[in-house]
């Protein structure tokens, strides 16, 4: 595998003047070699250090080594299993999936996964995805959410079919909860909860649990009717009080509860819990298959209760490993408290893990869809990560995004030259058709200021040969100063001389500042240009320092997407 890795090194460092990108080899390696994603850091150690080598040798020396691991070649993709097993379809019949998430706060990364799984399901079996917002706990909603989930879910590419709210709905989860009662598969319960939760722990019956349902819908009626106050009555659904699982034993299906509703107001104050509710909408929604994650297993087999209980026909259930998200918040009231506080600046904030924050980012939707098809539905658990992802989605934008020099942390290099200078550089590497970025640097007494990053400057060395990458090689006069002189435009003077190539930026340039993902923020001066791509909202690469996504506000701003 090496030599396939060095092979790569290798056909990019020709590409680019005998230096090889480690960024560009380490996505190619992650393509084609998908096991080594388990190991990110360690694929990554690989490939700089290979790079590190290649970039010592000179061009001939590549060609060479080139040739030996059998020449220029397009190392071919394994074929991969399809994460996606196929679905157990009953012919004749539909295939209607959901995602339902709590309108808490817009989508964060770990809801992509749901949503992107069920869409793309639904779109292989010609099915009708449905957008379910579930807003039966008041105390929970974030209004703006009923707008920001669909806005999130069309920048994901998923198509939504149909869109329930499930606080329009709750006359329905009055008619099935009486149905229940009137059964004897359901009961309201007047003591206090807790001392109701022991009991059911020892596998003991309430002592209203087995009254008849007439004296159940007497209650029922009171509970409709505003004659119990929060906590002094619940409805309770049976299971078996017997279940291995004390956790499935009887559960509360609908409470009391006056906070007002952001939708509803104080319309109605008896609310339907989680798995009352969604087992209900399942079925009249004629949800075929249900796919959701493994910390679901248990409201599964309370949902099947319902389903029992009320003679309905059961979904197909499917269970997925559960993923851990390293390097981010996503507890919706935990942000929002720091946007309130002034802590972020928004949902959109780059150091956020939400749906907004990596479209703000530049991160493109293709890219998170991939990743989580690459996963799959398997049910073991697994660890997010994020340099996967990156690579992923580094393959997609590259080849749009156009290339800038920035310079941050500036530093005035002076160079002494009777001339001007003049020089291009390709507005896209592999793309010339895209044009050129064009360069005329005129003197002023002779000499002309460019402008180097801070960190460049100090690792110069008294007559070191540099290349102004793109335009000309000059000679350090002066580390202090520091000075250079024009020294002339071939490049195989400074292959020869194994001279370094810096990237720069002309006196005339403009501020621009880049928002990092820790929260830092890098000043310095990007070239004239830019604020047109700033103007659209473009994500481009600038040189050696990572991949942005601009916009132009007081001056070019760059949301870093990586590097």
């Amino acid at each position: 595998m090496n030599d396939e890795i060095r092979a790569l090194v290798l056909q990019n460092a020709l590409e680019h003047n005998g230096k090889a990108d480690p960024a560009p080899v380490l996505g190619k390696v992650m393509a084609f070699h998908p096991d080594m994603r388990k190991d990110p850091a360690g694929a990554k150690r690989i490939v700089t250090e290979l790079v590190l080598e290649i970039n010592g040798m000179t061009i001939d020396e590549q060609k060479v080594l080139l040739e030996k691991l059998g020449g220029p070649k397009e190392i071919r993709k394994r074929e991969r299993r399809d994460p996606l097993f196929p679905l157990r379809i009953v012919e004749g019949k539909e295939t209607r999936m959901r995602f339902a998430p709590g309108p808490s706060g817009p989508l964060h990364i770990g809801h992509t996964r749901a949503a992107i799984l069920n869409d793309e399901y639904c779109k292989r079996y010609d099915g009708t995805f449905i957008l379910r917002l579930e807003d039966t706990n008041p105390e929970r909603i974030d209004p703006e959410a009923y707008t920001m989930i669909p806005e999130d879910l069309q920048w994901m590419n998923v198509s939504v079919d149909e869109t329930y709210i499930q606080s329009d709905r709750f006359e329905i989860y009055y008619d099935i909860a009486r149905e229940l009662l009137e059964k004897g598969y359901a009961y309201v319960c007047t003591m206090d909860v807790e001392e109701w939760r022991d009991l059911k722990l020892k596998g003991k019956p309430s002592p209203e649990r087995d009254q008849t349902p007439e004296e159940q819908l007497d209650r029922w009626d009171g509970m409709l009717q505003g004659a119990y106050d929060e906590g002094e009555a619940f409805m309770v659904i049976k299971t078996d009080l017997k279940h291995k699982n004390p956790a499935v034993r009887d559960f509360v299906g609908m409470r009391i509860r006056h906070a007002p509703h952001p939708r509803t107001g104080e319309r109605y104050h008896l609310y339907p819990l989680y798995n009352l509710s969604v087992a209900i909408d399942d079925h009249l929604m004629e949800c075929t298959h249900i796919l959701r994650g493994k910390d679901h297993l248990n409201n599964t087999v309370r949902q099947k209760f319902v389903f029992e209980h009320m003679g309905w026909e059961l979904p197909e259930y499917i269970h997925y490993g559960l993923v851990s998200i390293p390097d981010t918040i996503l507890k919706t009231s935990l942000i929002r408290e720091d946007i309130m506080s002034g802590q972020y600046s928004g949902w959109d904030d780059v150091r956020l893990g939400t749906v907004r924050a990596l479209a703000e980012r530049g991160f493109n939707p293709d890219s998170i869809r991939r990743y989580w098809l690459e996963v799959g539905v398997k049910p073991v658990d697994i660890r997010f990560s994020w340099e996967t992802l990156e690579t992923m989605n580094r393959e997609i934008i590259d080849r749009s995004a156009n290339r800038y020099f920035f310079v941050d942390s500036p530093v005035p290099l002076t160079i002494d030259s009777p001339n001007p200078l003049e020089g291009r550089a390709p507005c896209h590497p592999e793309e010339p058709e895209r044009g050129y970025r064009y360069y005329r640097l005129v003197p002023t007494d002779g000499s002309i200021r460019v402008y180097l990053t801070q960190k460049d400057v100090n690792s110069l060395e008294q007559g070191e040969l540099i290349r102004l990458k793109d335009i000309c090689n000059v000679r350090i006069k002066d580390i202090e100063g520091p000075r250079a002189e024009f020294v002339g435009i071939d490049l195989e003077d400074l292959k020869n001389a194994k001279g370094r190539i810096l990237h720069w930026v002309p006196e005339k340039s403009l501020p621009c500042k880049v928002l990092m993902r820790d929260g830092s923020i890098v000043t310095g001066l990007v070239e004239e240009g830019a604020e047109t791509a700033a103007e659209r909202g473009d994500v481009v690469q600038f040189e050696r320092f990572g991949y942005c996504k601009l916009r132009m506000e007081d001056m070019v701003v760059g949301r870093f997407t990586h590097k």
